[in-house]
């Protein structure tokens, strides 16, 4: 492989035997650089996942299968130079398969040999190999457990193309019909300009091919010029008495054409399409099924994906159940939207000036009328990745970003918050600033036993970092016995009035540490954070304060890291592995997330309460932490009460600490820590055994046992 100079190749390679299949990933080192792949001297067309102002990239590329050779090309400018060239032969794919089965075989043996190596010096180490039968179980559980995570891949990545169609092939449920009682009229509202009658009569087929049948179609052509695309309307317009075409005389942009076709619409219920993308035949059968079961509902919203350029479906979007503070980062919702017109009436339908995010704005302004909002945890919708669309890369419609920040700053003004927007240049999606005109008091709540040397980390970043003025430190003491552990209390004492030390000198506990602490507590707003923290971003508890204000946001989570700067907490998930678990644990500290997860704030189940902020005046009302949970799980429960109260949990990844993890009290790994943590763990599932198995914010689709991929 040549190297040049304007791009950073990480991985390239050629696979599939039936069906070649061409990925490359990498980093462009000039912004103005471009990848073109040639197959026998022919250019081909490709995906490609990126972000505006980011290098990083990864495509995807179907190979015809009479290709003799493929060539990469880098170019910049005039200048194009060759970095790739291989020729095609089954021979070569089928080794590939060969060498990669291979692979993952010694992949596994040497997962059972580490793991077996690890057991062995563990069980010389507590038992001298004297284990209890009783602990057995347990140890072989672990053990299967650990060599799936270093061993043969047990999840299918949704960005693979290969990966996605063998889920879809497995796993996509079939839609089985029943007779409706309920069956409002759908007005589907599509916008058109100047499409080709391919894509265009795709789009209008998979909409006449629907099981639901009460639907009517309001296209409105804004003036388009190609002759072809009112060539199509015509033909359609007469092929069925439901399909209304309005033709504009003069261009009007997405959002008058879209308004023309909201005002010639006579439905209960409004669907937005776009005119190069498909729905699902099941599609309306489905919105109207959830309307069956619940007809006061006024927004409903599906999955998606899209198809590639060649015809392939790739790149699914699971979403969460409605999330509002995920919202305020992103238009997370998109495509299938099915809205109640009333309520689209009320807000004045679409505004002009804000095309390339129209969408986003309408849906922020009715979001804001109802809470009556649902998601169907299913793809009902195939977005078409063409040539300037937005679903190839966003740079093609950079404006849009700037039009969703207007958007957002609106609503805010709307929902008269005080507060700033900012614009994530590595993901494009947005950050809600709160600003805080007079800084209520927060009470810093820390158990704390011995380890000296840890818990002053914790309290020197917090006093020497922290750019938040108004709070109280109380450092709660749990049967510390060291000398220097109380010379620490002293001289933080006579340094700062707002420290302070109270004794826990009983069992541990932590949920009733924390609780005697509040009860102390004179603040209005409550954080819980370990000794075995440090304060990465000054900002932290400003971020975190700002969040906890606002009146439906339960506990709000920071960003922790490992000593090493990879991810140890952003969000918690119910059900992954077990009861909960952190997602991206162990990403780097430059990864993004799916969707901008680890840049921008989303909402989730639980955060960890290693460093969480919440009003006091809540967390009274859902009654402090469980303190039949000593160790574990007591704040996955607490969070669990916030959401059964209608609150929301927020993780805010600006807010960046460091997290040592359970330095000062060790590991849970003697029989009787896990005894009492599998009696915890019962406790868990006897009381939100619901919540475990359906988080609300973590897509049903997505595998249980790695956060956001899928099944296997």
């Amino acid at each position: 492989m040549k190297i040049n100079k304007n791009i950073g190749i990480k991985s390239l390679s050629i696979s599939g035997i039936r069906n070649p299949f061409l990925e490359i990933a990498g980093t462009f080192k000039d912004e103005n650089s471009e990848i073109q792949i040639y197959c026998d001297d022919k250019k081909i067309e490709y995906n490609q996942i990126a972000t505006q102002d980011d290098k990083d990239f990864i495509i995807n590329a179907c190979l015809p299968k009479t290709t003799k050779y493929v060539k990469c090309y880098i170019v910049n400018g005039n200048i194009k130079e060759i970095f790739f060239k291989k020729r095609m032969r089954v021979i070569d794919r089928i080794f590939h398969k060969v060498k990669w089965k291979a692979k993952e075989r010694v992949t596994l043996f040497k997962a059972i040999f580490i793991t077996l190596g690890k057991g062995v010096r563990y069980f010389w180490k507590e038992y001298h190999f004297l284990v209890p039968p009783k602990m057995w179980k347990k140890y072989w559980k672990d053990f299967v457990g650990r060599v799936k995570v270093r061993g043969v891949k047990y999840y299918l990545e949704p960005n693979n193309i290969h990966d996605y169609n063998n889920w879809i092939n497995n796993y996509e449920t079939k839609t089985e019909y029943e007779e409706l009682k309920y069956k409002p009229l759908i007005s589907i509202i599509i916008p058109v300009y100047n499409i080709g009658r391919e894509y265009l009569s795709k789009c209008l087929d998979s909409i006449l091919n629907q099981k639901y049948e009460n639907f009517e179609v309001c296209l409105v052509d804004d003036c388009s010029t190609n002759e072809e695309t009112i060539e199509t309307l015509k033909e359609y317009e007469e092929k069925d008495a439901r399909i209304k075409v309005k033709y504009r005389k003069e261009n009007g942009h997405i959002s008058n054409a879209s308004d023309d076709g909201i005002e010639m619409a006579k439905g209960e219920f409004i669907t937005l399409v776009d005119d190069d993308d498909e729905i699902t035949e099941d599609a309306l059968y489905s919105v109207v099924y959830e309307l069956n079961k619940n007809k006061k509902l006024d927004f409903i919203y599906s999955d998606e994906d899209k198809y590639n350029v060649e015809g392939r479906r790739c790149f699914p979007n699971f979403k969460p159940n409605w999330s509002p503070d995920t919202l305020l980062s992103l238009n997370y919702i998109c495509h299938l939207t099915t809205i109640r017109k009333s309520l689209v009436d009320k807000v004045g339908g679409f505004r002009v000036g804000y095309e390339g995010a129209q969408d986003y704005d309408l849906f922020l302004r009715v979001t804001e009328l109802t809470n009556n909002i649902h998601h169907i945890p299913k793809i009902l919708y195939h977005w078409r990745m063409v040539e300037g669309s937005t679903s190839m890369v966003i740079d093609n419609k950079s404006y849009a970003v700037e039009r969703g920040k207007k958007a957002l700053e609106d609503a805010i003004k709307r929902r008269k918050i005080k507060g700033h927007v900012e614009i994530d240049k590595e993901t494009t999606y947005y950050k809600v600033i709160y600003d805080i005109k007079k800084e209520p008091l927060v009470s810093i709540i820390i158990p704390t036993k011995d380890y000296a040397d840890v818990t002053e980390t914790c309290l020197k970043s917090l006093y020497e970092k922290t750019t938040y003025k108004n709070y109280e430190v109380i450092l709660m003491n749990n049967n510390s016995e060291k000398e220097e552990t109380y010379k620490l209390f002293d001289v933080y004492k006579k340094k700062y009035k707002n420290f302070k030390v109270y004794d826990a000198n009983y069992e541990f506990n932590y949920s009733k540490i924390n609780n005697d602490a509040v009860r102390k507590a004179k603040g209005d707003y409550i954080c819980l954070l370990n000794n075995d923290t440090e304060i990465i971003e000054p900002n932290w508890l400003t971020y975190m304060v700002g969040y906890a204000m606002q009146e439906h946001v339960g506990t709000v989570g920071a960003k922790l890291f490992y000593p090493d700067d990879t991810v140890q907490h952003a969000g918690t998930i119910l059900g992954l592995g077990g009861v909960a678990s952190h997602a991206y644990i162990g990403s780097s500290q430059y990864d993004h997330g799916d969707y901008g997860r680890l840049s921008v704030p989303y909402d989730y189940a639980a955060n960890t309460a290693a460093c969480i902020v919440i009003s006091k005046k809540k967390m009274l009302e859902v009654g402090l932490l469980e303190e039949d949970l000593k160790v574990a799980y007591n704040d996955v429960d607490f969070n669990i009460k916030l959401l059964d109260k209608g609150y929301y949990n927020v993780f805010v990844p600006m807010a960046k600490l460091h997290h040592f993890e359970s330095k000062s009290r060790g590991y849970d790994t003697t029989s009787d820590k896990f005894k009492r943590f599998k009696q915890e763990e019962s406790f868990m599932y006897a009381k939100w055994s619901d919540y475990i198995n359906n988080d609300p914010f973590y897509n049903p689709n997505y595998s249980k046992n790695a956060w956001f991929k899928l099944k296997k």
